[in-house]
């Protein structure tokens, strides 16, 4: 085998996906469903990868728990062009004196369903399919039921989705339109998760890992090797609206797999963003900073019942991954960022403008983050900052007609 799972809490090692799913995604000794994948790679091979172009994340083959390429389901997502965005340079240049490198990495722009959730959509599809899985339930607030609709769709994989009632109606739209089955709970996030895990045990039927799936963080980690491949670097800072949290994670586990081959990857500095009308894991960072991280700080956190918010797909008021996701934040040297909600439209409309870009009410929140972050100097004179903008405004038409004006 290429790779195997190694349980974070005991160290037992899972020999590969299959008996992964067999166990039903815990770990046989402890119970525990936090693990890693861990591989029998070359990593000395990347630098040859990052002269090559690539036409999806697949492209690190290597690096990914899939056996056979035949069993490989795209839509040409994860390798994506950065941009180089003057307009917020000259913005940090004029507002605040701070001479900085912008790099915009556009999910918008993947070839699935347009959102950061479709390299975990791909992988997740192409790994079940080689292990002969063919049901699957996920709870979503919004982007990962879409994308993992379409691609289980494309490799024949019924799937169950479980969202809140906030859903955007024109994701509901496009779930249905892939044919698969979607509940939309009469609650918020929290009881959309406890329905599908309902689901998952009565039906005996495969559920997402969550933020922490395995699946989602391999994916998510090619983060790391297309930063080295497009910009020769890491980022100094990395910016990312969050409501679970996989991608901090992920961008932690892809420099931690690396970094014996290439002492020279460095975390970046991680600045997590929310919008002021669901925003636990800021009050949550908060509260730590106050207390001055006492020992235990990370479980510390506020829960918002159904929260009222118009960015649907960032209204986890629970933040279950807060434990994990806030530690990596503090080792980064990074923060959680509140921006105000009443401010998206127009941010994002002066991205329209500067960029000809549509950006989806998340990527609105993250962009959002960039300005806050100049504003609290936690942007240095010099430093490369990286913005992750989570999705386009395809399933926010809404949003999109404000932007528009």
């Amino acid at each position: 085998m290429k790779y195997r799972l190694v349980c974070k809490k005991c160290g037992h090692v899972i020999p590969s996906f299959k008996e992964w799913f067999a166990a039903d995604q815990v770990c046989p000794e402890c119970g525990s469903n936090y693990v890693e994948v861990s591989y029998n790679a070359d990593y000395s091979k990347l630098k040859e990868l990052y002269k090559e172009d690539a036409a999806n994340f697949w492209h690190y083959f290597d690096y990914l728990p899939l056996e056979d390429k035949a069993n490989e389901i795209t839509c040409n997502e994860g390798a994506i062009p950065m941009e180089e965005w003057d307009y917020l340079e000259k913005f940090a240049k004029e507002q605040y004196g701070i001479d900085c490198k912008v790099m915009v990495y556009r999910n918008d722009l993947n070839g699935g369903t347009n959102t950061f959730k479709d390299v975990a959509a791909a992988l997740a599809a192409s790994v079940m399919k080689e292990n002969g899985i063919k049901e699957y339930c996920v709870a979503s607030t919004g982007n990962t039921a879409t994308a993992f609709s379409k691609y289980l769709a494309k490799a024949g994989i019924r799937l169950s989705v479980f969202v809140p009632n906030c859903v955007c109606e024109d994701t509901v739209k496009e779930i249905r339109s892939y044919g698969q089955n979607l509940v939309i709970s009469e609650g918020d996030y929290g009881a959309a998760k406890k329905e599908a895990a309902d689901y998952h045990k009565n039906n005996h039927v495969l559920i997402s890992g969550g933020n922490i799936d395995p699946l989602r963080v391999e994916a998510k980690k090619t983060m790391v090797f297309e930063f080295m491949r497009q910009m020769g670097r890491m980022p100094d800072v990395y910016v990312q609206a969050v409501s679970g949290g996989t991608g901090p994670i992920a961008v932690d586990k892809g420099v931690r797999e690396i970094q014996d081959v290439y002492p020279e990857v460095k975390l970046p500095k991680l600045l997590l963003v929310q919008q002021d009308t669901c925003d636990p894991m800021v009050q949550g960072w908060e509260n730590a900073v106050k207390a001055g991280f006492p020992e235990g700080y990370e479980k510390n956190f506020p829960s918002i019942p159904n929260p009222q918010t118009m960015v649907s797909i960032l209204s986890t008021g629970t933040p279950g991954m807060f434990p994990i996701v806030a530690p990596i934040v503090r080792k980064s040297g990074g923060g959680f960022l509140r921006v105000k909600e009443a401010d998206l439209v127009n941010i994002a409309r002066i991205a329209y403008k500067e960029r000809n870009v549509l950006l989806g009410p998340a990527a609105a929140v993250c962009l959002a983050g960039f300005y806050e972050a100049l504003k609290e100097g936690k942007i240095q004179n010099g430093q490369t900052v990286l913005v992750n903008t989570g999705e386009g405004a395809d399933r926010a038409r809404q949003f999109a007609a404000e932007v528009k004006g």
